[in-house]
């Protein structure tokens, strides 16, 4: 059980056979309307339903409660007010008896969800829309780790799903094609989002490429090892014809884009792979190399609920976050 809403809490009882709680609704909506007709249509009943339940009622009482009146359509009897006002009375009473006993509820109701939901252990690939996402959320724990490092927790089982991505779109490169085939593992697109070389304001030397950095000798910041964007930019080497490791500077690995993008904004470094939005905050010029997709895979015994949660704020935030789109975008 999830307690999203407090909880409303009713008085009921029975009186020689007759519910309390269904008589005091007949005979207020009689009090309060001009005419059966509008007693039955507050009471969402047709005309004839209504006027069955008044019988059914006498029949109870062994009085009449209600009579049709020339003029002034259906009106309570004597008897009826007097039953309608002990009733409201009751109830009124007991509104704020029940209300304050619906919010101790509620909140013992959500102190034992707590105890028997522990928080989601996510381990996860740096994102700083991911980590926008999920950092109001007390049902998740997250820990940041490179793509592999991530599936490894996942593994292992000190992480209960793990956010992942192996740059570029296509088939999934070993070994992440094994985490699309694992039956225990569901695996859903959480966003898009754009990478690129993130380069000093107004892109001097004039980057387009990682043939480019080579070329021109330029300092370059690296990922650490088994994240990602390391990943991609391995492969976007080897795809030049490139030597990862003959690339100045790629042996310096940070673990965040903004750790990157902060030492090419101080002049460490030249240039570094990131997405816009923090090339963007760190005035940065931006070079796109492509669009990957963010994953998120999730033992299959994690609480459905939770997963879908975070599948649809990540998918909100990115809708209009610079160099991100909702999967459902394409």
């Amino acid at each position: 059980m999830r307690v999203s809403t407090p909880l409303t809490l009713q008085a009921d009882g029975d009186w020689n056979g007759l519910a309390l709680r269904p008589t005091f609704a007949m005979l207020h909506a009689l009090s309060t309307s001009t005419s059966l007709l509008v007693a039955a249509r507050r009471l969402g009943v047709s005309y004839r339903s209504a006027w069955s339940r008044i019988s059914d009622l006498e029949a109870a009482l062994g009085q009449p409660v209600a009579i049709k009146t020339k003029g002034h359509g259906t009106v309570l009897t004597p008897y009826g007010r007097t039953l309608h006002a002990t009733l409201s009375e009751m109830y009124d009473r007991l509104g704020p008896l029940l209300a304050a006993e619906a919010d101790r509820m509620t909140e013992a109701l959500r102190r034992l969800e707590a105890r028997q939901l522990p928080p989601l252990r996510l381990a996860a690939s740096h994102d700083p829309l991911l980590l926008g996402v999920v950092e109001a959320r007390a049902d998740v724990e997250l820990a940041i780790a490179g793509s592999l490092d991530a599936l490894s927790h996942l593994r292992t089982g000190s992480a209960d799903a793990a956010g992942f991505h192996y740059g570029s779109e296509g088939p999934a490169p070993d070994p992440f094609g094994a985490v699309f085939r694992d039956p225990d593992l569901h695996v859903r697109p959480l966003f898009r989002r754009q990478q690129g070389l993130m380069l000093p304001p107004g892109n001097p030397h004039g980057v387009t490429g990682v043939r480019d950095i080579a070329r021109l000798d330029l300092r370059f910041v690296n990922r650490q090892r088994g994240a990602g964007t390391r990943i991609w930019f391995e492969r976007l080497c080897a795809e030049a014809g490139l030597e990862s490791r003959a690339i100045r500077g790629s042996q310096t690995e940070e673990f965040t884009h903004q750790a990157v993008a902060a030492l090419i904004a101080t002049g460490t470094a030249d240039v570094g792979m990131g997405t816009p939005a923090i090339a963007e905050r760190f005035g940065l010029a931006f070079q796109s190399l492509g669009w990957e997709t963010y994953f998120l895979a999730a033992r299959t015994t994690i609480d459905e609920a939770l997963l879908t949660q975070l599948t649809e704020a990540a998918g909100r935030a990115a809708s209009v976050t610079l160099g991100y789109q909702s999967t459902a975008c394409g």
